[in-house]
């Protein structure tokens, strides 16, 4: 295996959930690391204004935007591994917003890929999402099962990873794709159920409003996920391949709330919510991941249990409360 340490890594997407995470990761393992964030007016890191001083200090941080090709290209001179996490990522949204979605998520990933090309990068790591296995056919999924556009989110990210495809075989791009289920954790948006159970638990409240509760899902800690990445970096091998990351469990909403209150120690029922965000036939019941070769070619296993990354991310959450209520969106 080929360590990251004195490596000049890319992180796109740094300034996200699961891509500041990486990049703190990433300079604790000794790499040089080009941070890639949005642009914006008052010059904001996103959740990298949060990591530690020393970590800020060691860091060469680019504000630009993905869909830029040429600011792209010059992100990725000098670079031994890009980690691709850039993308739109909520699905109602793009249920409202489409074009916004191909725009980011495909051309996006285009830009990486030529920008990579150009530069003769060693190794490119695609990031994908469950969503493009749609409803699955069979469980536990595995990288084989056929993809399916069941939101414009989905579409866009299954294009962006037959891109991935078409560059290895194409011109012997370096590139690897990593899937990950659901990952949580500190600093994960309220779009995400987790953080809207959390939140209103540590809120004081009784009545907890939420979607609908019976859809199933592989939930990873942010941790583990951070830890498949650098351990795809590192692998040998893998090149042209399609690799999950998940823990091979499901557990529906309403088992995520329970276990939620049963961690806090919270007395509380569901109070179901009417509006219905996905249409029926976007919606995805179940994912389960089988991850047995990120367990072969990564040596890469989760190790966080559901109840102990719950207790971390509400530790985080808990002196932040004012913070999520001020914006559902972060980030």
């Amino acid at each position: 295996m080929k360590s990251v340490k004195n490596r000049m890594v890319l992180v796109t997407g740094a300034d996200g959930f699961i891509g500041s995470h990486l990049t703190e990761r990433l300079v604790e393992s000794g790499a040089e690391v080009r941070a890639f964030c949005f642009y914006n007016s008052n010059g904001s890191w996103g959740w990298l204004d949060e990591a530690p001083r020393e970590v800020k200090r060691s860091l060469d941080v680019r504000l630009g935007d993905i869909r830029d090709a040429r600011f792209v290209e010059e992100a990725c001179r000098g670079v031994d591994t890009v980690f691709h996490l850039a993308a739109l990522i909520a699905i109602p949204f793009s249920y409202r917003a489409p074009e916004s979605f191909v725009d980011t998520n495909i051309n996006g990933t285009l830009n990486i890929l030529e920008g990579a090309r150009r530069a003769g990068c060693r190794r490119v790591i695609n990031t994908s999402t469950s969503e493009v296995y749609g409803t699955p056919a069979d469980l536990p999924i595995r990288e084989t099962h056929p993809l399916q556009g069941q939101s414009p989110y989905s579409a866009s990210k299954i294009a962006a990873d037959k891109l991935c495809e078409a560059y290895h075989c194409s011109f012997g791009l370096p590139v690897v794709t990593l899937r990950p289920f659901n990952t949580y954790g500190p600093r994960q948006s309220m779009r995400a159920v987790l953080p809207t159970i959390l939140v209103q638990l540590l809120s004081g409240k009784r009545s907890i409003a939420l979607g609908n509760v019976e859809p199933r899902r592989d939930l990873t800690f942010v941790a583990d996920t951070v830890e498949g990445f650098v351990r795809c970096a590192e692998a040998k091998g893998v090149e042209g391949q399609v690799i999950q990351l998940g823990t091979g469990r499901t557990e529906s909403i309403r088992e995520v709330f329970e276990t939620a209150c049963r961690v806090l120690g919270r007395d509380a029922v569901i109070k179901t919510r009417n509006e219905r965000v996905r249409p029926d036939k976007s919606e995805v019941m179940v994912l389960q991941s089988d991850p047995a070769l990120a367990r072969k070619r990564l040596g890469w296993k989760a190790r966080v249990s559901l109840e102990e990354g719950i207790r971390r991310t509400a530790a985080w959450i808990e002196p932040r409360l004012g913070r999520y209520a001020a914006d559902r969106y972060h980030v």
